[in-house]
């Protein structure tokens, strides 16, 4: 299984990475407008992939009889429908610091942070909120490799785009 999560994770994360790079380099370019559009426009694609490949990723390393996948799927449809509002403002997060960036403030930074910070609560207990609804129909067992699966996919996304974000530098 571990095997299978790390080549998986690979797929989401190549595209993860071109794409941010991408969205990264727009974000600094003079004409904004045009290229701001597109950003968002790859942005959605890419988002819409990632959630297309980590549920192709957790399927490939659940093993649910066919009873559970007919009870567990709805469910993490619905699960993944609520990410996409938190995720909608960790993606608007991300955009902000890079337009930012050069003209960074103690209050941008603090704001940065605080906002950073909330996103990444309220996925937390996003996926708390489920643990419970899918053990009403898997077991707490599989319930506990989904949380698992899942925040693993979320940790390897979150290190690509880490490695695209750079580290708020002091004012000289």
């Amino acid at each position: 299984m571990r095997k299978a999560v790390l080549a998986a994770a690979l797929l989401i994360c190549t595209p993860v990475l071109t794409s941010a790079w991408a969205f990264a380099q727009e974000a600094q370019s003079p004409d904004k407008t045009a290229e701001a559009k597109a950003a968002d426009l790859n942005i959605q694609l890419l988002r819409e992939d990632i959630r297309a490949d980590r549920k192709q990723i957790t399927a490939a390393n659940m093993t649910l009889t066919p009873d559970e996948a007919t009870k567990f799927w709805p469910i993490y449809d619905q699960y993944i429908q609520e990410t996409i509002k938190i995720n909608d403002e960790r993606w608007g997060l991300m955009k902000d610091y890079s337009t930012n960036y050069d003209k960074m403030t103690d209050d941008l930074a603090r704001d940065y942070i605080k906002r950073s910070a909330t996103t990444e609560r309220q996925l937390i207990e996003l996926r708390e909120k489920y643990l419970p609804i899918f053990e009403k129909v898997i077991s707490p067992i599989k319930a506990a490799q989904w949380y698992q699966i899942d925040h693993r996919l979320d940790l390897l996304i979150n290190l690509q785009l880490a490695t695209l974000i750079p580290v708020v530098q002091p004012q000289k």
